[in-house]
C-alpha cells in the first residue's frame, strides 16, 4: 500500500468512507461498522484493529453474519486457509 500526501492511502477517495465485504453476508458496508480479523505475517490469527498489519478479512457485529461465515467457511476462504476455532469463540462473545 502506498500513500500519497495529497489523497492518503492509494485507492481512496477523500471524503468517502472505505467499503468492506462482510464474509458472512457478503454485503460491502463501512469498514468502521465491521470486526476486524487479522492473519499477521507470521501466520498468526487475531481480532484486529484497522492498522494491523498482514491480510484481513471482516464481519458485520451481527451473531447472524457469523453463522453464515462459519457454514460457508468465509473466513477459510479469505484467508485460503482454515481458521482456528478460538477465532469463532472470540467473535462469539463478543458478539454477546
Amino acid at each position: 500500500m502506498t500513500i500519497n500526501k495529497t489523497k492518503g492511502v492509494a485507492g481512496s477517495r477523500k471524503g468517502q468512507p472505505a467499503l468492506r465485504r462482510c464474509v458472512g453476508c457478503r454485503e460491502m458496508i463501512n469498514a468502521m461498522d465491521l470486526i476486524r480479523v487479522v492473519k499477521s505475517p507470521d501466520g498468526i490469527f487475531a481480532l484486529g484493529t484497522p492498522k494491523s498489519p498482514g491480510r484481513g478479512a471482516y464481519i458485520c457485529k451481527d451473531a447472524n453474519c457469523l453463522a453464515k461465515a462459519a457454514k460457508s467457511k468465509g473466513f477459510d476462504r479469505s484467508f485460503k486457509q482454515k481458521v482456528p476455532q478460538e477465532i469463532y469463540h472470540s467473535l462469539e462473545d463478543m458478539l454477546k
